[in-house]
């Protein structure tokens, strides 16, 4: 962390940046579907907690998961254990995601519709990540399925979640993409090949940074942008950088906004900056 230093005093300078050159329609499609895995993942953290605690009888019920938009709101629900599985309880949250304001439901009940589809593609996404050795688990960590819906194509991010506190996981995750009609898995493939565990303290960093190899892209992934969002308070981090080989994304911590400027105009301001 500590060759971040001279990272953050030209800090001021990266913000003003032009960022032109950049893929506009692919840098926000990626910011948007990132503050979408955040949301679905904020309500499976404290939807778990919530229901775990008001209906203590179902614990050894649970056979699973799952979060998704509805509207304004973001829904958590779990389901059964049964051959033919049902909505045990669900936990309702508004965008700031405060639990006092929570509903809770744990009246039983058959799966919507809507439900049932992301119930079955992420069911097939949890049987592909069991038999395949494609997928890593490393230790300490465990793997979190985010299934998002779209209007061509469904969607099962998988991240890295570490198990431990003081640490913020980067890497290591997953894309799966299935059929909208038929949930048959159509695509698999790595976001990143590495992993970076970061630990935090008290006394962390201004800033935090990773680098992508030239196979995870050039720009920040949605994946990356889902994890600061969960992690950045508590890390204490005002800004992350993600380093390619063409661009640089500056992840402003405090606003949840991006700016992303070429990799040449980075280096250049570096240069000067150390005359």
């Amino acid at each position: 962390m500590k060759q971040l230093a001279c990272i953050c005093i030209c800090l001021g300078l990266y913000f003003t940046v032009s960022a032109q050159e950049a893929n506009k329609h692919v840098v926000d499609s990626i910011v948007q579907e990132g503050k979408a895995l955040y949301r679905s993942e904020m309500a499976s953290w404290y939807g778990t907690d919530i229901f775990l605690e008001v209906a203590k009888d179902q614990r050894n019920n649970i056979g699973g998961y799952f979060s998704y938009a509805d509207k304004a709101v973001t829904r958590c629900v779990f389901f059964s254990k049964d051959a033919q599985p049902q909505v045990i309880g669900s936990i309702t949250f508004d965008s700031s995601f405060n639990t006092a304001t929570a509903v809770t439901d744990t009246a039983s009940r058959p799966f919507t519709t809507y439900e049932m589809g992301i119930y079955s593609f992420r069911k097939n996404a949890l049987s592909e990540i069991q038999k395949d050795t494609f997928f890593k688990v490393y230790k300490n960590t465990d793997l979190n399925l985010i299934p998002i819906t779209g209007e061509t194509e469904n969607k099962v991010y998988v991240l890295t979640g570490p198990q431990v506190s003081g640490v913020v996981v980067f890497g290591n995750d997953y894309l799966l993409t299935f059929d909208k009609k038929s949930n048959q898995l159509r695509s698999k493939k790595v976001l990143h090949k590495n992993i970076l565990p970061i630990e935090y303290s008290k006394e962390a960093a201004f800033a935090s940074v990773h680098t992508h190899l030239p196979e995870t892209g050039d720009y920040i992934t949605a994946t990356d942008i889902c994890t600061l969002m969960l992690y950045e308070k508590m890390a204490q981090w005002s800004v992350h950088y993600v380093m390619s080989a063409n661009f640089v994304s500056i992840w402003n911590c405090a606003n949840n906004q991006l700016t992303t400027v070429t990799r040449a105009s980075w280096d250049k301001r570096q240069l000067e900056g150390k005359k």
